[in-house]
């Protein structure tokens, strides 16, 4: 009896056992739960405030019309039209971008034997004519060569031979293209009123932002102990904030511009604030319409809640610090007004700079600036147990080519501050004759904003006018602008090479506008892919399978 009452007892005892760990485990599932309520439930409430409820529910619209569209095209007819069209699109990029015909030599694998100089010369030349690579010398394009001058063109080849083999990660062998650096940094830090501050050489504008993107993530990892940072930026912001976001899993939060001003709304980006946001973004100049952001306004914020805010100069460079020395600080009738913008503002704490801009150094080179060195370690990789030795690098790069430092100084050196100066005056009274122009001559367009610099936008107020229409007419006559979208206008980016074709732009875009007012044909570049991106919830996905034949394309051989 006693036997068996024993054993009840003990299956009693692991019954209950047994139930009381039931307990705990129902007990932490329910926990778990409640933790995962709660963090998404602020997740959500973040993104809300962010972005607002109609901008939600207009993004998940769009995600919803996606969804439905993309199983519409799923049907064999309707994806048979989708792929032949995307065929004939991608076969007409490369048509446009690989040269053809019976006379282009493909050099796909080595030379049996190395070939002369005289040979290598001459098959570049040839390489040129078949390309029409010379054409950026008439002047026709919008950015993209920021030629200083035939002079200045020869400086930068002698430093280049003198220092094409260096390396600055090897500065003991290399001493010289060190200096050249620090030098380099420390002149642009002067130039935005932070001698005291630090900075490094990136190889662009698009690095010198993920730079500090990654800094601003580091930092506030160490600082504040957040694991789940979020920016904010400006719609007008440079796509390389988005992109350095994406690398580094951060989470984007974009702030529609005003309409009028083209500014960043301070109020939107203030409600975007959260615990986890690490960095506010403000442009000195933006790249789409070459408006400037209120960076006072932006810096207060960055103050109050302690966070980073990183001006974006690379398109502004070497022409927005001297814009008041040039008198240019203001234009006739309040126009172009250029606010403070540099480190002089309380709460900026980082700069990006372009020297193969307007401080026409060569392709390749960009300076990103802190506040102080204590920000500048947090951009810094270091690897002290690597079996190869302690591993340490400043940017993405890791051998970098010190001809290009080199070719940075030089130039630099030799345009000096008046030269800077000079080109600024030019370059920035040729944008506002443009700018001016329109407003006044022009009806059928706008500018978008009072952009205060180099860059000037502008889009169409005529209901028969589609700006892209023009974008596509201005290419048969050979100018390069830029075509953007959110609204949909046109841009072009001065430089020196236009100021001595100011008036030959103006004419042609007034024919252009004619042109296209009377026999549009709906078929241009600009009109196929611009137009393609806004007129459907799909057209993104089909821009973006442009994009990346584009970028197959560049690797054809």
């Amino acid at each position: 009896m006693s036997t068996t009452v024993k054993k009840v007892t003990d299956f009693l005892e692991l019954t209950k056992k047994l139930l009381s760990q039931r307990s705990l485990y129902e007990n932490f599932k329910s926990l778990l739960f409640i933790y995962f309520l709660v963090t998404q439930s602020l997740k959500a409430e973040r993104h809300l405030r962010a972005r607002g409820i109609l901008t939600t529910f207009k993004e998940f619209y769009a995600w919803i019309a996606q969804r439905v569209i993309f199983l519409l095209l799923r049907l064999p007819s309707a994806r048979a039209k989708v792929k032949a069209e995307m065929d004939k699109a991608k076969l007409d990029i490369e048509q446009s971008l690989c040269p053809q015909g019976a006379d282009v030599v493909r050099y796909l694998s080595l030379p049996a034997e190395g070939q002369s100089i005289e040979w290598i010369l001459s098959e570049m030349d040839n390489m040129d004519q078949q390309s029409g690579t010379l054409e950026w010398k008439r002047g026709k394009i919008s950015g993209a060569v920021y030629h200083g001058g035939d002079d200045l063109e020869k400086v930068i080849v002698a430093a280049y031979q003198h220092y094409c083999v260096s390396n600055p990660l090897h500065p003991s062998v290399f001493p010289a293209v060190r200096k050249m650096e620090a030098e380099i940094v420390a002149m642009c830090l002067r130039l935005y009123n932070n001698p005291n501050g630090a900075g490094t050489m990136t190889a662009g504008g698009t690095e010198s932002i993920i730079m500090a993107v990654k800094t601003y993530r580091d930092w506030a990892r160490a600082t504040k102990g957040i694991t789940e940072p979020e920016m904010i930026i400006p719609s007008s912001a440079h796509a390389a904030f988005d992109k350095g976001a994406a690398y580094l899993k951060i989470k984007v939060h974009t702030i529609p511009v005003d309409s009028v001003t083209r500014k960043a709304d301070i109020k939107r980006m203030k409600r975007a604030i959260n615990s986890n946001t690490i960095m506010l973004v403000g442009s000195t100049i933006n790249f789409p319409d070459g408006n400037q952001d209120d960076i006072v306004a932006l810096g207060a914020l960055a103050s109050t809640y302690n966070i980073g805010l990183h001006v974006d100069c690379c398109l502004g460079s070497f022409i927005v610090p001297y814009l008041e020395k040039a008198g240019l600080a203001e234009g006739s009738n309040g126009k172009y007004k250029l606010h403070p913008f540099d480190f002089r503002v309380n709460g900026v704490t980082s700069i990006s700079c372009d020297t193969h801009k307007y401080g026409f150094a060569p392709k390749g080179t960009s300076v990103v600036m802190y506040k102080n060195a204590a920000l500048r370690r947090f951009q810094y990789y270091v690897y002290p147990d690597w079996s190869g030795g302690v591993y340490a690098s400043p940017g993405l790069s890791g051998s970098r080519p010190g001809a290009l430092i080199a070719g940075t100084w030089a130039a630099m050196q030799y345009m000096g501050d008046k030269g800077y100066l000079d080109s600024c005056r030019d370059i920035v009274t040729c944008a506002r004759n443009i700018a001016d122009t329109i407003a006044s001559s022009i009806p059928e367009l706008y500018v978008l904003g009072s952009p205060p610099a180099s860059v000037v936008a502008f889009g169409s107020k005529h209901p028969k006018v589609n700006i892209l229409e023009v974008g596509d007419m201005m290419l048969k006559k050979g100018w390069h602008l830029n075509g953007l979208s959110g609204p949909p206008a046109l841009h072009i980016a001065c430089t020196r090479l236009t100021v001595s074709m100011t008036d030959t732009f103006i004419a042609d875009l007034k024919d252009a506008i004619k042109e296209a007012k009377l026999t549009p044909s709906g078929k241009g570049t600009m009109v196929a892919l611009y137009g393609l991106g806004n007129s459907s919830p799909v057209g993104p996905k089909m821009v973006t399978q442009l994009a990346e034949a584009f970028l197959d394309t560049m690797y054809k051989a």
